[in-house]
Parts: structure tokens; C-alpha cells; sequence
């Protein structure tokens, strides 16, 4: 789990342990909790008067907070961050579950199936949304490629990637070439590149055919321009496909119950544009990621929090998934949910990986 630690830990073993059961007993329960329930709770000789210095010190130091409508107190977004980083102790999921989530991805029968699955198993086993961006088009493996001549010297590259997902690319070439020339073309670079990835295909270009060039007819020199021109940089792509699932479950939480929020929320939902930026974050990030509140950065998601990480396939991420719902969530159930499903899901793509020919 990738988290900013706390250096600079303010508090004693007897506050961190208040802490740890304050914060506990509201997400359980969903109450501002005060000082004779935690005296009660805590298995410690402590009063409720030394109880509430405690909560006093927390409340100083940020961690808890009253709300207006009760003398007790509830957790802050310092106060989950602290609580994440340096209290929390994830729970492992029981074998069944786990069993169940491995059948579950391994039925879909392809790439934008899978991903449904994994978002709407995430709201299942949640209760909360679901999120999970479709694989990167750079790591799908190259099937099958050909060209359609169109005016001014632009091609159509129509791509295959995983024998099923099709991409078209309009490509400007440097000079005119006749469509017996664009077929030679495709024959050879479907011989060549078949089964690669886009990456793959990029760095042979970059450390096999440039280097050939003067020992090769001109056949071959018009193969590598053509490549060249499709493949030389990453394609700039339009914003990921965002599958989202139990978008509704989030209704059942009365701190985001008020219409205000849930406007919000099912704008954000709606428009996919903020989430997508957020998880787009932790696709650079390793493991399991958490924004808790305003860390997001996202005005919008100001009242919820994400727990999200990278899935990969082959040998680097291509995705992101996670789980979005309220900051007064069981992070040690959510957390391994998010983890697990990110690695069957990267499994279950590799498995549909086309093997190079």
C-alpha cells in the first residue's frame, strides 16, 4: 500500500489507541462517539475525565473534529490519514471469496467484458462504486494490420490488437504510395510486428530497422517510412473508457445522502473527466493507493474517498481500478478487495495475451 507516512507522530501509545478505537466505532457505526462509549470500549483503566484530555489533545492536533449537532467526535481527514498509515491492519480476505472473485473474472469472454466484471465485482463485494479504466491500446498485442489509401497521401491504418479489438489510425505519409506498395507493406509488418505490443514495435523500429536501412531495397526503406509514420510515437489518445458500477449503493450513506453531494457525486460519475484524472495518478503509483477527502485534489470527490491501484499486463501497468465511497469506510476490508482484483484482473489479461509468433 503506497501511502505518505507520518514522521512526525505527535501522539502516545494511549492516544493512538483512542484514536484507533474512535475511528473504528464510527465506521462501525456511523455515530460521533464521546468519551464514556470509548471508556467503555477501550479495556483500559481510564476514566472518562482522563479520556476526554486525550480527546482533547486528538482535537487539538487535528485528528478529530465535533460535529455541531453532538458533544462527540468523529474522524478527520488527518485523522483517517494517520490512522491509514500508521494503525490500520488489513484484514485478509477469506479463501472462498477470493475463489469467487478468480471464477468470476476468468468467465468474461473479452478485454471490455473483463473490465465490467471487475467493476461491478468491486461494487458486489463492496457495497460501494466500482471504477475501472479499460487496458491502454499501447499494451494490447498487435494481431493484424492494413491499409485503406485515402487523398493527399493519407492512409487508414486499420489495427487489430488481441485478434478482437479494432483501432483505426489516419496516418499523413511523406509521399504518395500506390495500394500495391500499402499491401507489401502491411504483409511485411504483419510478418514482422504480429503479437507485439505497440511499445514492442516502437523500440524494433527504433533498435533493428532504422539501423538496416542502407543494406535494404527500397521496398523495405518504403515498409520502415510507412511503420515509421504509424508507429514512430505514442498515438495521443482521447480519455479512457471509465466502467463504473453500484453508483447508487453510495444513496445508502447518510453522509452523502443530502441532494447537494449526491449531485455532485453522480456529476463526477457522469462526466468520468475528474476520476479519470485522479486514477490517472495512480497509474504512475505502485500498489494500492487512498484519497481520503480533499488529498484528491478534486473539488468534487471533496466527500468520498478512493482506494484504487494500477493492474498490469505483460510488463507494465495498463490500467487503473478502485473502489470510491464514503471516507467512513472499512479501509481494511476495501483494501485488500482493490489489491486482489487488480492482480486477477492483470492475470486474467495476460492469459488472453496473442503469444509473438
Amino acid at each position: 500500500m503506497t501511502t505518505d507516512k507520518h514522521d512526525d507522530n505527535p501522539l502516545g501509545e494511549r492516544a493512538q489507541q483512542l484514536l484507533k478505537l474512535l475511528i473504528e466505532s464510527y465506521v462501525r457505526d456511523g455515530q460521533p462517539v464521546g468519551s464514556r462509549s470509548l471508556s467503555r470500549d477501550s479495556g483500559l483503566s481510564l476514566s472518562p475525565a482522563t479520556i476526554r484530555n486525550v480527546m482533547a489533545d486528538l482535537e487539538a492536533f487535528g485528528f478529530i473534529t465535533s460535529p455541531h449537532t453532538s458533544a462527540g467526535r468523529v474522524p478527520t481527514v488527518k485523522g483517517y490519514r494517520f490512522f491509514i498509515d500508521t494503525l490500520l491492519r488489513v484484514r485478509p480476505l477469506a479463501e472462498e471469496a477470493a475463489d469467487q472473485m478468480r471464477r468470476a473474472l476468468t468467465s468474461a469472454e473479452d478485454q471490455r467484458a473483463l473490465v465490467a466484471v471487475a467493476s461491478q465485482m468491486l461494487s458486489n463485494v463492496t457495497q460501494m462504486a466500482g471504477v475501472v479504466t479499460l487496458p491502454s491500446a499501447e499494451v494490447a498485442s498487435l494481431s493484424h494490420i492494413e491499409f485503406v489509401p485515402l487523398s493527399e497521401n493519407r492512409v487508414l491504418a486499420i489495427l487489430v490488437f488481441d485478434d478482437r479489438e479494432v483501432q483505426n489510425r489516419v496516418v499523413q505519409l511523406e509521399r504518395h504510395f500506390a495500394p500495391e506498395d500499402l499491401r507489401r507493406a502491411a504483409a511485411v509488418l504483419n510478418e514482422q510486428f504480429r503479437g507485439r505490443t505497440l511499445a514492442q514495435v516502437r523500440q524494433e523500429l527504433i533498435d533493428q530497422l532504422s539501423d538496416m536501412r542502407e543494406r535494404l531495397n527500397q521496398g523495405m526503406v518504403d515498409t520502415i517510412s510507412v511503420a515509421q509514420q504509424l508507429f514512430g510515437e505514442p498515438a495521443r489518445r482521447a480519455d479512457p473508457d471509465l466502467v463504473i458500477a453500484g453508483e447508487t449503493k453510495l444513496m445508502g450513506f447518510a453522509e452523502l445522502s443530502s441532494v447537494d453531494k449526491l449531485r455532485r457525486l453522480f456529476e463526477a460519475f457522469n462526466e468520468k473527466r475528474d476520476i479519470l484524472q485522479l486514477l490517472d495518478m495512480s497509474l504512475r503509483g505502485q500498489g494500492v493507493q487512498i484519497f481520503i477527502g480533499q488529498e484528491s485534489g478534486v473539488q468534487i470527490l471533496d466527500d468520498v474517498s478512493v482506494v484504487a491501484a494500477p493492474y498490469r499486463s505483460g510488463s507494465g501497468a495498463v490500467g487503473v481500478l478502485g473502489v470510491i465511497g464514503p471516507t467512513r469506510m472499512a479501509y481494511d476490508r476495501v483494501i485488500p478487495v482493490v489489491d486482489l482484483t487488480a492482480r486477477l484482473l492483470g492475470a486474467a489479461l495476460n492469459s488472453r495475451r496473442t503469444p509473438p509468433t
